[in-house]
């Protein structure tokens, strides 16, 4: 069969641990490819054209825009940030899986362009533990803690949306899962009905005695 990389969106509540897991996966393993987004901010030092972010004018990535040429695009602030289609297509040809870590409202938008994109949702194993993770990073105000604990409240009205739950309680453990989750995608029968036509049409010549 020929591989075709796997659209990949993983979402999860802020302190679940999702950027971690993303980047596991990437050291781990060779079958993933982390999209970079564009974006029209400046660089900061260190970053590099094409790892960190495609840097773009605003003209540029307007002009993007009315080619049709992000997967997902937004506005924060003064500047733009979105995901290239190219970058993300030409991998995929590769067969490489295209992680897109973004939150729950953008990921809705993908599957609505791209029905066939899988969809992941990381969740702590109890609320509490969600909250303790939190508080546990020591880099953020009581009143910063409840505010993203009341937006991952809002959050969890959408999980049931999502293609799989996993559960982020131990990360080996976790990362493990979701690699044999992408990768069993790639055996499903929606995915390789070429191939499996192929197949029948070479299986059906034994009736005819050709084989």
């Amino acid at each position: 069969m020929n591989r075709k990389g796997i659209l990949t969106v993983i979402s999860g509540f802020s302190g679940v641990g999702k950027g971690t897991i993303v980047k596991k996966l990437l050291e781990n393993y060779q079958e993933y490819a982390l999209s970079i987004s564009a974006t029209t901010r400046a660089p900061r030092e260190g970053e590099q054209e094409g790892r960190e972010y495609f840097f773009k004018t605003k003209a540029e990535f307007e002009t993007m825009i009315a080619k049709d040429a992000f997967v997902e695009y937004a506005r924060f602030v003064e500047n733009y940030y979105g995901t290239p289609k190219e970058y993300v297509e030409e991998k995929l040809s590769e067969g490489k899986d295209v992680i897109l870590e973004i939150e729950i409202q953008v990921a809705m938008k993908i599957k609505e362009k791209y029905p066939d994109a899988l969809t992941l949702f990381i969740v702590p194993p109890t609320p509490e533990v969600l909250k303790q993770r939190l508080i546990g990073r020591g880099t953020e105000s009581e009143q910063v803690i409840a505010s993203r604990l009341k937006r991952a409240a809002e959050e969890a009205k959408g999980m049931s949306q999502y293609d799989y739950l996993i559960v982020n309680d131990d990360l080996d453990t976790c990362v493990r899962e979701v690699h044999a989750v992408i990768q069993s995608e790639h055996l499903k029968n929606s995915r390789n009905t070429e191939f499996r036509k192929k197949l029948e049409y070479g299986m059906s010549q034994f009736l005819k005695g050709d084989k």
